[in-house]
């Protein structure tokens, strides 16, 4: 015998049934738990309103922590894979493919603009950016089509930046 588990739907019926002060001990106690229950509750409750100044701020602290990286591939490679971690997370809460798509150009044009010409023969590090260009693309495939035109010229200019600083990058593989 188990706990019952309730979906979404059996809690937004019983939600508003709660009066308030229930509903705000019931979001401090969830919060409490999980760290990254508290930092989507305060990015609702402070960011939300102001997604292109939040999207501006992790674009700033992008750039810093690849400035940070090291230059070993294994540990370049290992950090390129936790700002991914974290701008999936981020991503996530905004829940908008524009800013996946801004987020993760920007993080392209700084991997192009960091990665080492030596470096380039470390497969790893080659897969984090041919799988990045991959998300961009499905995730420009999924927007209106104006925005489709206008993200897809930035993408392509991208990938022929890339394409003359990385040997190994065949541009047409990539182009929209």
């Amino acid at each position: 015998m188990g706990i019952k588990i309730y979906g979404v739907q059996d809690i937004k019926k019983e939600l508003p049934h709660l009066d308030n002060s229930q509903l705000i001990e019931l979001c401090l106690r969830l919060v409490r738990y999980k760290k990254e229950n508290k930092e989507l509750v305060a990015y609702l409750l402070f960011d939300a309103d102001n997604e292109q100044a939040f999207i501006e701020s992790l674009i700033a602290e992008n750039g810093f922590m690849f400035s940070q990286l090291p230059y070993n591939n294994y540990q370049f490679a290992k950090g390129l894979r936790k700002i991914l971690r974290l701008l999936g997370k981020y991503v996530k809460f905004t829940g908008s493919k524009q800013a996946e798509i801004e987020l993760l150009m920007n993080f392209c044009r700084n991997y192009i603009q960091y990665v080492d010409r030596r470096a380039s023969s470390y497969k790893p590090l080659r897969l984090i950016l041919t799988r990045q260009f991959d998300k961009i693309r499905n995730a420009i495939g999924k927007l209106h089509e104006d925005l489709q035109f206008d993200y897809s010229q930035d993408f392509n200019n991208m990938v022929g930046e890339a394409e003359e600083k990385l040997k190994w990058l065949n541009m047409n593989d990539y182009l929209l």
